[in-house]
């Protein structure tokens, strides 16, 4: 379990290296062909801009876009000891606990630490799951938090965001500098529509294809995670085995939000499936089945 937890950190330090030193090296570009250094300040500054903006606000975006609203106690005693139990359980804060109507039977957690963390559950998990499946939900979605898997996937999605928007900005400069004249304007031009270009296959491409196999290997070491919380394997693999059978699509499913869920609220085709970022319920069962003969 802590060797799993060390590697998906060291991933994720490569993974996050990877994607800075590559917009270093498009604000050098940028810099050194346009004769402007104080461009490679701007790149930079807007990434860090937006990458922090896409941190803090992560959260909120998420449980705006879900429709989920925020609950007591008294509106849901069932969901609410559970997550409350399984907070002291693990000397973690009491997250924020949310409901989406919703008859898709799915959950999610968000938040950059454990002190801002929500969890949320749709009305049609509640109403399918039995406590020992409802706990093992949310004893992953919890996982998710505690492993800093939702701070991560926030700044990979700003970067690669960032990236986006700085390769559609480079390929508008490349027609305008076609207007200008001379060889330097020309050199300039050429060097944009390559930036822009690398971005947007970095951005439509190989950054989904990154994320979702990252996201993919935090869904295993969530599943793991929640097990050792609840010491009960046969809860969580009960309750992937229903999704299995019951799952949908969600009313208000989003590509952009999908990894967050504990299930994929989207109907997968051919496409979304080499793009999921979700390994295959079977397989995850088959792996929670294996690591319980341990308990």
């Amino acid at each position: 379990m802590y060797s799993a937890i060390a590697a998906n950190k060291r991933n994720t330090f490569l993974i996050v290296s990877s994607f800075i030193l590559l917009l270093g090296g498009i604000a050098w570009l940028w810099g050194a062909y346009s004769g402007n250094g104080s461009s490679v300040i701007w790149i930079v500054g807007f990434v860090i801009a937006y990458t922090v903006f896409q941190y803090y606000a992560g959260s909120r975006l998420a449980i705006t876009m879900s429709g989920a609203k925020q609950i007591e106690k008294k509106d849901n005693p069932r969901l609410w000891n559970i997550v409350e139990n399984l907070s002291i359980s693990q000397g973690m804060p009491m997250p924020k606990v949310y409901v989406i109507q919703d008859p898709a039977p799915n959950a999610f957690a968000t938040g950059r630490n454990p002190e801002h963390a929500v969890v949320a559950s749709t009305t049609g998990l509640l109403e399918i799951m039995d406590d020992n499946e409802l706990e093992g939900v949310m004893a992953h979605e919890m996982a998710h938090v505690k492993n800093y898997d939702i701070r991560v996937s926030m700044i990979v999605f700003g970067l690669i965001s960032a990236i986006g928007i700085l390769a559609d900005f480079a390929i508008r400069m490349a027609w305008f500098s076609r207007m200008g004249r001379g060889r330097q304007s020309g050199q300039l031009g050429m060097i944009l529509i390559v930036i822009g270009a690398v971005g947007m296959i970095i951005t439509w491409l190989i950054g989904p294809l990154v994320s979702a196999a990252v996201s993919r290997q935090r869904e295993y070491l969530a599943d793991a995670s929640g097990i050792e919380m609840t010491r009960y394997p046969d809860g969580l693999a009960s309750a992937l085995t229903k999704l299995g059978e019951y799952g949908k699509p969600m009313k208000r499913a989003n590509s952009a939000m999908a990894h967050m869920y504990i299930n994929d609220p989207i109907k997968p085709g051919i496409v979304e499936r080499v793009f999921s970022t979700h390994p295959p319920l079977p397989k995850r069962v088959e792996r929670l089945n294996q690591m319980g003969k341990g308990f």
